[in-house]
């Protein structure tokens, strides 16, 4: 049974009318192009307005995996970009009705809301935004194919479980990787210096896994310390690789706290629920 008695915070970036602070990949290093398959989204909703960013990965040139928190209502399509960064603000962004090329509101500043690819968003159909944690999974489907020479790959059924009984349990490392801050700070000033929207990556060890209760059967806590790095708001949805691999373990879910310290929630993406729905359902968009 999925549950769990601990507030969590879902790792999104609201922007609203204009884009607020957004944190992600802290203690990391530039990704440059190692994984160009890991994507900026941005959700809109039915009016084309953007509503809040994550981060996903392809899993073919037509399917993006990202977080149900990151798809769910009033979200209904999104827009992806897939540059390494920075991705540049448009200063000057005006919407389509006004002769631009951007969202609908004139009043939205912040992104081009055109990106590289776009498409259609749909969530786990047991998701539940009361309780995100518990089937937190998305997808994107593109409009048009986005064709790259790799891509990200789904796990097989339940590979994760290995890693309870592996021995040196510490020793297992993922790669998170996603855009957004360096950093997070008390300072509400302080985020301007480092909101970059670079692809980023940290190197997370595992500390738990089907620990009954809370983790259970559907997540796993990775570290997030100035040694190994982690992720934080605006990572939402993003992957973390299994070892080297582009292998995705699980999607980037939630945090313990507001300051992302300490450890990092994932979504695993191994379960039967999960592949059952992705292959089930978007069999023709992937591999």
């Amino acid at each position: 049974m999925r549950r769990t008695g601990f507030v969590l915070f879902a790792l999104v970036a609201l922007l609203a009318v204009t884009f607020a602070p957004a944190f992600a990949i802290t203690d990391g290093e530039p990704d440059g192009n190692r994984h160009p398959y890991v994507g900026l989204m941005i959700a809109k909703g039915p009016d084309g307005n953007p509503l809040w960013r994550c981060s996903g990965t392809l899993l073919s040139e037509s399917l993006y995996l990202t977080a149900g928190h990151c798809t769910e209502a009033p979200a209904v399509s999104a827009e992806i970009w897939f540059a390494a960064g920075p991705i540049p603000v448009d200063l000057n962004y005006k919407s389509v009705a006004d002769g631009g090329t951007g969202c609908a509101n004139p009043a939205v500043s912040g992104y081009p809301c055109r990106g590289d690819a776009s498409g259609f968003t749909s969530t786990h159909p047991q998701y539940n935004p009361s309780a995100f944690f518990l089937y937190d999974l998305g997808v994107v489907v593109l409009g048009a194919p986005y064709k790259l020479s790799a891509y990200g790959a789904l796990p097989a059924l339940n590979q994760l479980d290995a890693f309870k009984t592996k021995r040196g349990q510490q020793d297992v490392t993922f790669t998170a990787v996603g855009y957004g801050l360096q950093a997070s700070f008390p300072d509400a000033a302080a985020w301007k210096d480092v909101a970059i929207r670079e692809r980023m990556l940290a190197r997370p060890k595992l500390l738990q896994i089907n620990v009954p209760g809370y983790t259970g059967d559907f997540s796993i806590l990775l570290s997030n310390n100035a040694h190994t790095g982690g992720t934080c708001f605006g990572d939402s949805g993003g992957p973390n690789f299994i070892g080297t691999s582009n292998v995705i373990g699980g999607v980037t879910s939630f945090g313990k706290n507001g300051n992302c310290a300490g450890t990092g929630g994932v979504y695993r993406v191994d379960r039967a629920d999960d592949l059952n729905w992705l292959y089930g359902t978007f069999s023709a968009h992937l591999p």
